[in-house]
């Protein structure tokens, strides 16, 4: 019989490593077989909350927030893009590729959650991001990933034209943030485990046979 497990994985649309991890905790999964039964549910996080509407240059970005130069930040593209080939994602990012706010994607993946929905929309927003460089702070962009996930487009149109759900969004960021998660992407399995950081599926299938392996709490 499949152990159940609940994975809360806290993330941010605008964090490559993000995708690269949940890429792996996927393969790890599929490695697993019958022998785990993921319940994956997706918490909000906002790498860069005070964004301006236009967003920012990403070497610019990266250069004032973390001190790297653009050289740096070009060999920590290339990085990411190899690491996430390896896990089947295209990563086209470039230098000049820009980061956005996401706060309405956040908006979206709640009302995605309720809608049965939140996987395949977490998969076309990271395409729309990473893969084709598109606007995630977008209403347009946000309602094309959206119908792609199979969910309708005129009540995403009407959601990201309210404030729908984002008490709820700001309520699980300081939630999160209050159990002490200070960077994603953090997978928290069983609201007792915390892998951190864009692990490779081995270090993910590790540890979930290992929880596997464990008694259910009551």
């Amino acid at each position: 019989m499949p152990r159940p497990i609940r994975i809360d994985f806290v993330s941010d649309i605008s964090c490559p490593w993000c995708i690269i991890g949940l890429r792996g905790l996927e393969i790890a999964l599929e490695r697993l077989g019958d022998a785990v039964e993921a319940d994956i549910h997706f918490q909000p996080f906002e790498l860069n909350p005070a964004m301006a509407p236009e967003g920012e240059n990403i070497v610019e970005h990266i250069g004032r927030k973390y001190g790297a130069t653009p050289e740096q930040s070009a060999a920590n593209r290339a990085n990411i893009r190899e690491r996430a080939a390896s896990v089947g994602f295209t990563m086209a990012m470039t230098d000049t590729s820009r980061i956005y706010n996401s706060f309405d994607a956040h908006r979206l993946l709640h009302w995605a959650g309720i809608e049965g929905r939140q996987t395949a929309l977490k998969h076309a927003l990271f395409d729309s991001y990473f893969t084709h460089g598109e606007d995630i702070s977008d209403h347009d962009v946000l309602i094309a990933a959206a119908t792609r996930a199979g969910l309708d487009a005129e009540q995403a149109r009407a959601l990201l034209s309210s404030d729908l759900y984002a008490a709820e969004v700001r309520e699980a960021e300081r939630l999160w943030q209050g159990r002490g998660i200070q960077s994603v992407p953090a997978i928290v399995i069983d609201n007792r485990y915390l892998i951190s950081g864009g692990q490779p599926p081995e270090s993910f299938e590790q540890a979930l046979r290992q929880i596997a392996a464990e008694p259910v709490q009551a």
